[in-house]
């Protein structure tokens, strides 16, 4: 029997900058719980603002990026867009069907394959 995966590894497209300057890409998220996604609900700042709902639930499952000791909701705000923006796409596809392939179809010589999102390369 195969073991569940409960964890993603990643890299972003464009990377988080911290105060230093130093750019962080390759990070990890899990598979998310009922908490993850209930809890926040109750924040006031989701209450204020429903936007930052993905704020707080990225901050929940990504559990590493680069060397950084914390991910936490100052991180996540400071992603550029295209990183947020792939970030959500990576937990609807390990949250919603369980998986990181893609189907794509080449424009050359139109053969139908799958690629993996998280590790396009292998």
């Amino acid at each position: 029997m195969k073991a569940l995966q409960t964890e993603y590894e990643f890299t972003l497209p464009r990377g988080y900058v911290d105060s230093d300057g130093n750019v962080h890409k390759q990070g990890v998220m899990r598979l998310a719980t009922a908490a993850d996604e209930i809890t926040p609900l109750k924040d006031s700042r989701v209450k204020a603002n429903q936007a930052y709902l993905v704020i707080i639930l990225l901050a929940r499952v990504v559990t590493k990026l680069g060397d950084m000791a914390e991910v936490n909701t100052r991180v996540i705000e400071n992603l550029f867009a295209s990183d947020l923006a792939y970030l959500q796409d990576l937990y609807r596809r390990i949250n919603g069907d369980g998986h990181t392939m893609m189907p794509v179809v080449c424009p050359a010589c139109e053969h139908s394959f799958e690629v993996d999102v998280v590790h396009p390369g292998g």
